[in-house]
């Protein structure tokens, strides 16, 4: 009878190893020097995001914190037909960096990278920082704009040069929080970005 007690508990044990280990939200997303802590490799590939394409970390991180709260198997609500019946989704928006598939196909060809998933934090981060770059050369928005190159994430680069975002007050809304989140986690990375870099984890 105990053994099959410590069997079970052995059991629910490893299924909570699982989840934690499938679990990929931080315990506090409002704070980088926290989340960065709780896993640098995170830190290493905004970093190297930022260092490729010249997007701040700080802005990347918001575009994360925006688009899937940083949770890997995030997707958009489905649609609901006559308000009660679920139907499909309204894009194929997927994973850290909420890419639609189009978009993630193009990335993954530009950059020589055929086996980017948009589950990994990794790709998506050099994903985001690939983009801003993009927007900086397709519609001249500088890479410290939070705001307008957040607008153009959101909108597209075609939608946003048609000045869409006038119609759109998501949009607007959507870009305002990113650029509010942005200084936050640019202020909270000046007091520990230095340990970061040194490798001392701040937890």
């Amino acid at each position: 009878m105990q053994k099959k007690i410590l069997n079970k508990n052995l059991i629910y044990f490893i299924i909570f190893l699982f989840a934690v280990s499938c679990s990929s939200v931080p315990k506090y997303p409002q704070n980088a020097c926290k989340i960065f802590g709780q896993n640098y490799l995170w830190y290493k590939s905004a970093k190297k995001s930022s260092e490729t394409y010249g997007a701040p970390i700080h802005i990347i991180l918001a575009f994360v914190n925006k688009e899937s709260g940083f949770n890997r198997w995030a997707k958009p609500k489905r649609m609901k037909l006559f308000k009660i019946v679920p139907y499909k989704r309204p894009s194929s928006s997927f994973g850290y960096s909420q890419a639609v598939k189009k978009t993630w196909e193009l990335y993954k060809t530009e950059t020589n990278n055929p086996l980017a998933l948009r589950t990994r934090f990794k790709d998506s981060v050099m994903f985001i920082g690939w983009y801003m770059n993009k927007t900086k050369k397709i519609n001249k928005i500088p890479l410290n704009d939070s705001y307008r190159q957040y607008l153009n994430y959101y909108l597209g680069w075609g939608n946003y040069a048609k000045k869409k975002y006038k119609t759109d007050k998501n949009s607007i809304i959507y870009a305002k929080k990113v650029q509010e989140q942005s200084k936050i986690y640019k202020n909270q990375l000046a007091k520990c970005q230095k340990n970061l870099n040194n490798k001392y984890i701040i937890f």
